[in-house]
């Protein structure tokens, strides 16, 4: 089992063969109160959790948004868009098989973003990205990353996984940015500046 801080630094994930990030909130009233309160907290907030496969500093593949099997081969899955917060548990996950991630990709760099327009970090409450260990089928939490509610950015670069060699390392980075909503290229160089 690995345990995860920013502050230790890459940790090695031998014997780790699947990983998944999952990131879970919950919708808000905001400064809201009765009915347009209600509202807001019924239609909820969309965030996405979006992973994006790196060859060298060059992004080719993201997992997320409508792409939830971008390699076609079921190594770097996407659990699907989740548009309100709403249900118990991870509200959006990506699973790594790495044995399967093909070897042009060099690292995958999990960010999260309120990257729908009129979505935002400051209409949901509560949000944490969990790191898993899933080998061997089963789930173990290995770190648990809160960003700063004192943020008034929409991104959120989580963790990245580097391959070193024959193997992987996660780094845990948790640094928050502002990435234009809607944009694609936006969210690439946020991914890329990691």
């Amino acid at each position: 089992m690995i345990t995860l801080t920013k502050e230790d630094g890459p940790a090695d994930l031998d014997g780790v063969t699947h990983l998944s990030i999952g990131v879970s909130w919950d919708p808000t009233a905001g400064s809201s109160g009765g009915l347009m309160g209600k509202l807001r907290r019924k239609t909820g907030t969309d965030l996405d959790l979006i992973a994006i496969a790196m060859q060298g500093a060059d992004p080719v593949r993201l997992a997320g948004l409508d792409s939830l099997d971008p390699m076609g081969n079921g190594s770097l899955v996407h659990s699907g868009d989740n548009m309100t917060g709403h249900g118990a548990g991870d509200d959006e996950t990506v699973t790594v098989e790495f044995a399967r991630i093909p070897p042009n990709i060099t690292s995958i760099v999990f960010v999260a973003a309120a990257y729908k327009k009129g979505s935002s970090f400051q209409k949901a409450r509560n949000i944490s990205f969990k790191v898993y260990d899933a080998t061997g089928g089963s789930s173990q939490q290995v770190a648990d990353i809160w960003p700063s509610l004192l943020t008034q950015d929409n991104g959120c670069a989580v963790a990245k996984a580097v391959r070193a060699g024959g193997s992987w390392k996660l780094e845990v980075i948790n640094v928050t940015g502002k990435i234009k909503q809607g944009d694609e290229y936006a969210l690439m160089r946020f991914a890329v500046s990691k």
